[in-house]
């Protein structure tokens, strides 16, 4: 398991952050988009991004939009909507932009099944107790390339603990 200790993941590649401390310190709330404007920023990306001296695209509400479908839905809308928006933003910035998407309930959400680093998300009720292969999904399987961001602020440095404060990928394929 890769671990993220400093802060390259806020100015590139793809991180899922639930800190709010965390981000804060990076951005100022009215810079973060919807899920809507990011899918309208996809027709003509920017050339300066909102957040992070013009590096740095934070999305929010991607739970929302997850946990209306029933999973089989969610997994296909993850796979064939916001993936292609994904690969998109990461070759037009050529890799030299991160883009943070926002998920406040990620960390209860998100498990890893150790003995092959794959990423799961647990669906909202009445699915919860079914699953989202989220690593495979957004990252093409490639989650042992996937680190845990670790807050450098938090005294206990357990990657499972409270310092785990996010997943950051550096370039998906």
């Amino acid at each position: 398991m890769h671990l993220v200790s400093d802060t390259s993941w806020t100015t590139h590649g793809l991180s899922l952050l639930w800190s709010a401390e965390a981000l804060f310190r990076f951005i100022r709330p009215h810079e973060a988009v919807s899920i809507r404007q990011f899918f309208a920023l996809s027709r003509a990306w920017p050339e300066d991004l909102p957040s992070c001296g013009g590096n740095t695209l934070v999305v929010a509400g991607l739970e929302g939009c997850v946990d209306t479908l029933v999973p089989a839905d969610a997994e296909s809308w993850l796979d064939q909507e916001l993936r292609p928006r994904l690969l998109s933003f990461q070759d037009e910035y050529e890799g030299q932009a991160g883009l943070i998407l926002w998920l406040p309930a990620g960390k209860q959400r998100t498990h890893m099944k150790p003995a092959s680093e794959e990423y799961f998300w647990r669906c909202a009720p009445p699915f919860n107790d079914q699953n989202l292969a989220i690593g495979r999904i957004l990252w093409a399987g490639a989650e042992a390339d996937a680190g845990r961001i670790l807050d450098g602020d938090e005294k206990n440095q357990d990657s499972d603990g409270p310092a785990w404060i996010g997943l950051h990928h550096p370039r998906i394929s």
